[in-house]
């Protein structure tokens, strides 16, 4: 494997600092750069991974033309990861995105097509697509184990974006009070909100258990709080034929699921013509219920390959052999996502059932 040169560029989401750190873990990566128009946000990475200060930019193009990486990761704020896409789609690097995939389908669309001038890789980061379990879930799956699926339960979320800084670093409850106002997690132009915060990582890994099934309609309802302009609590209903999945998203769970689990669990629950799949965030089993075996058997998940184990690796591992990026990092794939994450916030605003939006 070849020496691969990446860059850093917006740090508004703070996943940035995990991700940079698979690239300084990996024996064949470096960190070449980094680049945000406010340094502040760069410190930590700065000291965590000895960046030096020449390799640290303001200028997103001064960046990328300077240190010639082969790939970028980007964790703008929502509504501008087409900006981001598109200004770094035009010099012939391949890119990571950090989830969601946009703030909406339109944005969504035009990401996809930016990438085909310099027919570059593009990849849309879901950190669940990376839980064992839940790829132990879809494995059973598609081993036909349950059964043809029916439905998707997905409850997920956390205490709230402000309480943890990169590596789960957590922050006071006086701090986060404080940072509310300014940030933008709690601004609607922005694309704040616990719905577009979580709701695409239900949808997108709900429509890859489904095997890129579709949703016939979307039924959303979300919580309303004085003076947060933003979700803090979604509920969205899908229809496939004459079943009904259910999608939650919160800000405010009991517990942070890598701490200590809340109630209800994070993570998924499957329901198929012959049995049942339980699979929940950071646990080493998942649990199975069948016609056969009606009580219910935990089953140890296994170690995810060489290979596949995280974003940056698999990222890598696809430029290296040119393969496709397949599942829940897949742009189209993760289309049918966004579109049910359209349709769920226009029902919420509307409050009524919606038919999925067209692609």
């Amino acid at each position: 494997m070849k020496n691969w040169r990446i860059a850093g560029i917006n740090f508004d989401h703070l996943h940035m600092g995990d991700l940079l750190r698979e690239v300084y873990n990996h024996k064949c990566a470096e960190i070449v750069g980094i680049c945000d128009q406010d340094i502040d946000k760069m410190q930590s990475v700065q000291k965590n991974f000895n960046i030096s200060k020449e390799k640290i930019y303001t200028d997103l193009d001064k960046c990328i033309l300077e240190t010639k990486p082969d790939l970028v990761i980007t964790c703008p704020a929502t509504a501008d990861h087409a900006d981001y896409v598109e200004k770094i789609s035009k010099h012939p690097v391949h890119i990571l995105v950090e989830k969601p995939f946009a703030s909406n389908t339109w944005e969504a669309k035009k990401m996809i097509r930016s990438m085909n001038v310099h027919n570059k890789k593009l990849a849309i980061n879901w950190p669940l697509a990376w839980y064992p379990c839940h790829v132990k879930a879809k494995n059973i799956l598609d081993e036909g184990v349950i059964g043809e699926l029916r439905e998707v339960h997905f409850y997920d979320g956390n205490r709230g974006p402000l309480y943890h800084l990169a590596d789960k670093i957590e922050v006071s409850d006086k701090e986060v009070e404080n940072q509310k106002k300014d940030s933008w997690w709690y601004k609607k132009k922005s694309g704040g909100g616990s719905l577009l915060d979580y709701l695409g990582y239900g949808t997108t890994l709900g429509t890859w258990f489904f095997n890129g099934r579709e949703p016939e309609t979307v039924t959303t309802i979300t919580d309303k709080v004085a003076n947060i302009e933003v979700d803090q609590h979604s509920i969205t209903i899908c229809k496939y034929g004459k079943y009904l999945s259910k999608f939650e998203t919160k800000w405010g769970t009991f517990s942070d699921p890598w701490t200590a689990q809340p109630q209800p669990k994070c993570g998924f629950v499957l329901v198929g013509k012959k049995g049942t799949i339980s699979s929940y965030d950071f646990e080493e089993y998942i649990s199975i219920q069948t016609i056969n075996e009606p009580n219910i058997k935990k089953v140890k998940v296994d170690k995810l390959p060489i290979g596949k184990s995280g974003p940056v690796e698999y990222v890598l591992n696809c430029i290296e052999n040119d393969k496709l990026i397949e599942g829940p990092l897949n742009p189209e794939f993760c289309l049918i996502g966004q579109r049910i994450v359209d349709t769920a916030y226009q029902s919420s605003y509307e409050e009524k059932t919606l038919n999925l939006i067209n692609g």
